[in-house]
């Protein structure tokens, strides 16, 4: 059999809602890494959030970091890593328009360099993992280099306002999707960055034919990795919208959906309940 790459979200997807990979759903990727298949991980978290996964299933592919505005490979310093970031001035005059409606806070990320508008504790805990240089104040004054990404943390009701402002504004020039988890924020990258073009720039790397991929997702940030790949998989905790465009969905994040789907689809009769139970 041809080798599948494997792509992987991380929080609703990969992760229970505790952060953890389940026994039964690593046994069945570990299972199929020693098959010769692949895992990537493609995933709004920046490396510092996700590199503890990646060493734990033992990856040794790139990463798709900030939903594929940085692409990077940790193993191997030959390959061309791809990071495209939003214009400063640009990123100055979305921050005046987010602070001229309200918002709650604001964070801006150059890579592993943290900068929040407002001080929020369960934000910073949530961003200093793998200890990244924070910095708090108004962003107007404190961001000087251009921004990998800009997160936007909101009411509620004020979401859909913000986006469509986002929209009528600034559309020739960003990307913004809405995060579930793990904070509901919306996500400002650069225009024509996504899962999907980080995959597709690592793929002729790793020799995987694009009708070989599989992906799976949850939130809104992952339709177009969802629609790219050949087996795209929603979870059942997922939106609406991405079950609509998956070729399948499958059981929600704590119910290993990923590896129950896996281990159907390439029939390796790893018993389900046997794994659970023996965890218990």
């Amino acid at each position: 059999m041809s080798s599948y790459l494997i792509c992987l979200d991380l929080d609703g997807t990969l992760l229970n809602d505790d952060k953890k990979i389940t026994p039964y759903t690593k046994k069945v990727l570990t299972t199929l890494q020693k098959q010769g298949h692949k895992l990537m991980i493609a995933t709004g978290r920046p490396y510092r959030a996700s590199q503890i996964y990646y060493h734990e299933l033992n990856m040794d592919t790139p990463v798709v970091n900030f939903n594929g505005a940085f692409v990077h490979h940790p193993k191997d310093d030959h390959f061309q890593n791809k990071h495209e970031v939003l214009d400063l001035d640009l990123s100055h005059e979305i921050i005046q328009s987010l602070n001229n409606f309200g918002v709650s806070n604001i964070i801006a990320e150059v890579k592993d360099y943290v900068f929040l508008n407002n001080f929020d504790q369960k934000l910073f805990d949530g961003f200093s993992m793998g200890n990244p240089k924070i910095e708090t104040g108004d962003l107007l004054y404190s961001l000087n280099e251009s921004p990998t990404s800009i997160l936007v943390e909101a009411e509620e009701f004020m979401i859909p306002r913000i986006k469509q402002m986002l929209t009528r504004f600034y559309a020739e020039n960003i990307e913004h999707r809405r995060w579930g988890s793990p904070f509901p924020v919306i996500e400002i990258v650069k225009q024509g960055i996504s899962k999907a073009r980080g995959i597709d720039y690592v793929k002729t790397y790793l020799d995987v034919d694009r009708n070989h991929i599989i992906a799976f997702g949850d939130e809104d940030n992952d339709l177009e990795m969802i629609k790219y790949a050949k087996h795209g998989i929603a979870m059942g905790n997922g939106l609406d919208e991405l079950k609509h465009v998956a070729n399948h969905v499958t059981y929600s994040n704590n119910e290993d959906g990923i590896g129950r789907y896996l281990n159907d689809f390439f029939h390796l009769n790893i018993s389900y309940e046997t794994v659970v139970e023996s965890h218990i």
